[in-house]
Parts: structure tokens; C-alpha cells; sequence
């Protein structure tokens, strides 16, 4: 299912921001503006369906529902004739994330082997980034074929959206609790998430305050003088990177601990962000764009592992909510602070500054407190 929605949605997202500069004729400030609107407004309704999740049990129909509306919305991008518009359908697209994403981690969480929930989320994680690589691929040869032709691509994202709905119907029902036993292994029913968790929470937040959306990193590749045609080419490298990491940072997570792995993450992220500040030649922006997949594979799964282990069975479902939202709200405050950054003052402005969040977080979470062990986790 993330496989398919990721293709459907990689051929329109490295390809956003070219349609609204060029075709549409917005600003860059816009872009901040969307991204960080439609990263938002999802963020209210993980914590709502996180909390369904926990209360009714039954995460396959929140699952169906989200998938559901992003397959509808996604194609119609290809209508829009003012960046409003393009707006409107990406809040719908992420508005429908909002609603499968915490009661489908919840679900991986449960379905997870005792001792492999690293691997477990790096793998999905992985799956993710995999269907990043072929939706670019797949937008690259339909505009070798068509150039400039954005709208009938964008269209064509209904196939794989169609696919993603038949395979979620094709679950079988006796799935739709997983997530939500009347007890945890402690013995307590919904008990409280803990204040490890909630220190967890603030550091992953202080973190997203730096962490704009990637669209700025393929508009910079845009002002480096890299052609339309090579944008998509690169985002799909972009994602092999991601999706081998992925595996490979939930592996060790489970060996190493997730607040090493997520640390040293950070340190990465830190280092790219400043290189994209400090360097203006096109083969070392390609370079650092590439390295920057590595972040993804050290930290995306291994923060999701990370939320599971600290927190009752029972709690998974909120504390997914509020992990997603804490994202979501950072991303919106991150994409318009960049926004600002980079159009009156600069680029290496806005990059220097995501760079510095990051060093902070990443001090601030060599002061959390082990957490206790829980039903055979460890980190």
C-alpha cells in the first residue's frame, strides 16, 4: 500500500514546484506556504485517528478512508490554474494521510516480531521510499515523451491510487483489532505515555523546527542551473538512497538503540544543511543532495520504533497521533520560517538555520533518561 501511494505521489511532488513557478507563476514563498499548510492540517487528525485507533480498535476502516481520499485528490493537480487551487488539493491529499497514518503504525507496531521493530518500520520505511524511486522514473519518461505536459501526468496518478484502494479491500477483516488490546503487558489499561516519551516529543519537535520541506532542496537544485528533466532523476536517486538506509538504520537501531542511531541522524542532517548553505557548485549540490537520504534511513524508522517502545501497548495508537502532529506542526512552522529565510534574506540564511535546530535537538537528546524496559524491547 505505501508503495503504491508513494508512486502516485513522487510523480507529482518533484515536479510541484517547477508547475507552480513555471507553469502557475508562484513565488517561492507559496511553496512554504502549501507544503507547510498541507503538512499541518493533517497533523489534528493523526492525534484524532491515533485516538480512534486506541478506542474503537478498528484501524483497517481509518486505513481505507485516508487511502481513500488521497487516491481521490491526488490527479486533480492536473485541473488547477491558480497555486490556491493546488493548495485546496494537497490539504485533501494530506488530510487523507492524517487518517491512515497513525492507525497503520500502530498496526506495524503490534505486527512486529519481539526484538525486530526497527527492522520492522525501516522495511516500510523502505517500501515507502520505493515507490519514490519509480514515480519519479515514471514522470521523467512521460515528459521525455511529452515535455512541459505536467497536467496529463499528474491525471495518470489515479492508477496507482486505484491499486492502493483494491489492496486495502483485499484485507481480511479478522484484522481489525490489532491494535488495540484491552491490556498491556504491565497489567494497565490506557495508562499514561510517560514523561520519557514527552521529552522524546519536545526534542522531535525542536528538530522539525529546522526541517523544512524537500521542496526547497529541489528548488535549490533548480537555482544551481540543473534542468527540469534531471529534477525527477535525482529525487528517485534520492530515494534509493533513502530506501537502502532504511533498512540498514532499523537494523542497527535494534542492536544499538534508537536515541544513538537518531542522534548521530541529526549530526548528519546538521552537516547537510550547512553544506547546502555553503556551497554553490551544481556537482557538490547533486553530491549533498544524494548524502542527504542517509538522515532518512538513520532516523524515519527508528524515531517510529522509538514511539512504540516507550509507551503502553494500549497508548500506541495517541502517542503515534501525537508523534505524527509534532511533525506535522514543526513542518508548517519549518517551511514557512524558510519561506521567510530565503526570500529576504537568502537561501544560505534559511539553510544555516535548519542546520543549527538540528545541533540543538540533537544535544537536547543526549539528555533523555533511559526508559524502562518494556515486553522485551530494550531502547
Amino acid at each position: 500500500m505505501s508503495f503504491f501511494t508513494d508512486t502516485a505521489s513522487e510523480m507529482i511532488y518533484p515536479l510541484l514546484p517547477l508547475f507552480l513557478t513555471e507553469t502557475l507563476r508562484a513565488g517561492a514563498m507559496s511553496i512554504g506556504v502549501i507544503e507547510g499548510v498541507a503538512e499541518a492540517a493533517n497533523s489534528l487528525l493523526k492525534i484524532v485517528s491515533g485516538w480512534l485507533t486506541d478506542r474503537q480498535g478498528a484501524p483497517k476502516r481509518l486505513v481505507l478512508a485516508g487511502y481513500s481520499l488521497s487516491s481521490a485528490a491526488r490527479p486533480l493537480i492536473g485541473i488547477a490554474t491558480a497555486w490556491p487551487q493546488v493548495l485546496a488539493i494537497r490539504l485533501s491529499d494530506r488530510l487523507g494521510k492524517g487518517i491512515r497514518t497513525s492507525p497503520r503504525d500502530a498496526m506495524l507496531a503490534h505486527y512486529a516480531p519481539p526484538g525486530m521493530r526497527g527492522r520492522v518500520y525501516g522495511f516500510h520505511r523502505a517500501m515507502d521510499h520505493g515507490g519514490a524511486v519509480l514515480g519519479p522514473l515514471i514522470a521523467a519518461a512521460f515528459l521525455y515523451v511529452r515535455p512541459g505536459d505536467y497536467r496529463s501526468l499528474f491525471a495518470w496518478t489515479i492508477v496507482p491510487g486505484i491499486v492502493v484502494v483494491l489492496l486495502i479491500l483485499g484485507l481480511p477483516d479478522d484484522q481489525r483489532r490489532p491494535a488495540v488490546p484491552v491490556k498491556d503487558h504491565s497489567g494497565a489499561a490506557g495508562g499514561p505515555l510517560g514523561r520519557s516519551f514527552h521529552f522524546a516529543i519536545a526534542v522531535i519537535l525542536l528538530f522539525s523546527l529546522g526541517n523544512a520541506s524537500d521542496a526547497f532542496l529541489l528548488l535549490r537544485l533548480s537555482t544551481e542551473g540543473i534542468s527540469d528533466a534531471w529534477i525527477p532523476v535525482l529525487w528517485s536517486l534520492l530515494h534509493v538512497v533513502k530506501m537502502t538506509s532504511s533498512v540498514v538504520g532499523g537494523v542497527l537501531s535494534d542492536r544499538l538503540g534508537r536515541r544513538t542511531m537518531i542522534g548521530i541522524g541529526y549530526l548528519w542532517y546538521a552537516a547537510i544543511y550547512a553544506a547546502f548553505g555553503y556551497f554553490s557548485s551544481a556537482g557538490i549540490t547533486v553530491a549533498v543532495f544524494l548524502a542527504y537520504g542517509v538522515y532518512f534511513g538513520l532516523t524515519e524508522g527508528v524515531e517510529k520504533a522509538w514511539m512504540a517502545d516507550l509507551v503502553p501497548t494500549s497508548r500506541r495508537g495517541i502517542a503515534f497521533g501525537i508523534y505524527n502532529s509534532a511533525i506535522g506542526f514543526g513542518s508548517l512552522a519549518a517551511s514557512l520560517l524558510f519561506g521567510l529565510l530565503w526570500t529576504q534574506i537568502s537561501p544560505r540564511a534559511a539553510f544555516l538555520t535548519g542546520s543549527a535546530l538540528a545541533l540543538a535537538a540533537s544535544a537536547l537528546l543526549a539528555g533523555i533518561r533511559r526508559p524502562e524496559r518494556r515486553g522485551g524491547n530494550h531502547h
